[in-house]
């Protein structure tokens, strides 16, 4: 049975077989890590903190791909593929969430990026 990366390459399909760069992996690291650290400054707005956390979060998603050898075409897909690039198994789904004030998160939910709400981490039982 191929991978999930697997299914998802192809000609119009959203992944791209690349193999990985550790230059660009490592650059993609950094970035992520500096914006992570920049959207803790309370100084910023809100709505800049929050851009921070979310770029900071997918150059990390991207980095874990880029990892794997695989290129996304598409923005949204680093996030989709994260339990599969973090070998985390099927019983985790990534949940995006609209805004870090007004979530409410069950007890079972990891929250990311520090305070700022990016994603979510759940468990499926």
């Amino acid at each position: 049975m191929p991978s999930p990366f697997e299914q998802l390459t192809g000609p119009g399909k959203v992944l791209k077989a690349e193999p990985p760069d550790r230059k660009e992996f490592e650059g993609l690291k950094r970035s992520g890590q500096a914006r992570l650290h920049d959207a803790k400054n309370t100084s910023l707005s809100l709505e800049s903190r929050f851009d921070l956390a979310y770029n900071a979060a997918h150059s990390l998603c991207l980095a874990a791909l880029r990892w794997h050898g695989y290129r996304p075409s598409q923005r949204y897909i680093v996030f989709q593929l994260l339990p599969h690039t973090l070998q985390l198994g099927p019983r985790y789904h990534i949940f995006p969430l609209e805004s870090n004030t007004s979530a409410t998160i069950p007890r079972n939910r990891v929250v990311t990026a520090d305070s700022i709400c990016v994603f979510t981490v759940t468990r499926l039982n």
